[in-house]
């Protein structure tokens, strides 16, 4: 399954509108990190595809989403679950952190 990139306009149907786990990356074109945790999420995204559905939401083109979240500085990842955010992480972690990250908060 593809990361499924959403919008300011698409964000509240794609993301707060869901049950269970939804995993939001906030990432911008230009920034190194976010290229380089991209496809760590991709393989998560295909191999955890039971446990959370991956969004992505560029910063650049959709600044509202960001702010709402306090989006400071990117890569962030913010999980949802049923629509309410539950957990927030700052900075790219390597595969096997993330999928801890995920199910320790997907409880």
């Amino acid at each position: 399954m593809a990361l499924k990139e959403v919008s300011d306009a698409t964000f509240k149907a794609d993301v707060a509108d869901q049950s269970g786990l939804v995993l939001v990356d906030f990432w911008a074109p230009w920034c190194g990190p976010c290229q380089a945790v991209a496809p760590v999420l991709e393989q998560i995204a295909e191999e955890e595809s039971n446990t959370v559905s991956i969004c992505k939401v560029n910063i650049d083109d959709n600044p509202e989403t960001p702010t709402t979240f306090g989006v400071r500085s990117i890569p962030t990842l913010v999980l949802f679950k049923d629509g309410q955010p539950v957990a927030t992480q700052v900075g790219a972690l390597p595969k096997a952190a993330l999928v801890d990250w995920i199910h320790k908060n997907a409880s």
